[in-house]
């Protein structure tokens, strides 16, 4: 069943919304560096972003909290973005420190959106969908999100939250 409110919320969300991708991975960075880039999740999301909002800002970065919180301030500052999807750094691995560095920095966390997104990967690939840990939140006014380096899991992410973007704005300017 359809919310009526939320429906109108959806209609009168802001179109013109600056977004920003960073993609966090050591061998991405170091192709980027060699001018040999193959980073399918994050142009699946400039692509897609594009499609409805503005990428103004799009990143590689290796695997390093220091370079994450950089990246965001930048994105944030200087860009204006009011949505940040990063791709990539949400494993188990010891490398992978993008969810610990943006939890530490959440205002608010939408734990609604890793919980989707654990129970589609669930429904698509089983009990290995424990090892996601997508997850979503709000820093200076900006939504991020934190998606899986798998193109698959992209694609689902932006499938779960691509229509609910604007709408999230809107209510982030309250």
């Amino acid at each position: 069943m359809k919310s009526r409110s939320m429906e109108e919320h959806r209609q009168s969300s802001p179109s013109n919304i600056k977004c920003g991708v960073i993609t966090l991975s050591d061998s991405r960075y170091q192709e980027s560096l060699q001018k040999k880039n193959h980073d399918i999740s994050g142009e699946f999301l400039v692509d897609k972003l594009n499609e409805k909002y503005k990428v103004v800002a799009y990143e590689i970065i290796p695997d390093d909290s220091k370079i994450l919180l950089e990246t965001l301030e930048v994105m944030i500052s200087d860009f204006n973005t009011r949505i940040i999807i990063t791709t990539g750094g949400t494993g188990i691995g010891s490398r992978d420190i993008t969810v610990e560095t943006l939890q530490g920095l959440f205002e608010k966390e939408l734990t609604g959106f890793g919980e989707i997104f654990r129970y589609e990967t669930y429904k698509e690939l089983g009990a290995g969908a424990i090892l996601s840990r997508a997850t979503a939140g709000i820093y200076k006014r900006c939504l991020i999100i934190a998606l899986p380096g798998s193109p698959n899991a992209v694609k689902m992410g932006m499938k779960i939250i691509g229509n609910e973007l604007g709408h999230l704005v809107k209510h982030l300017k309250e």
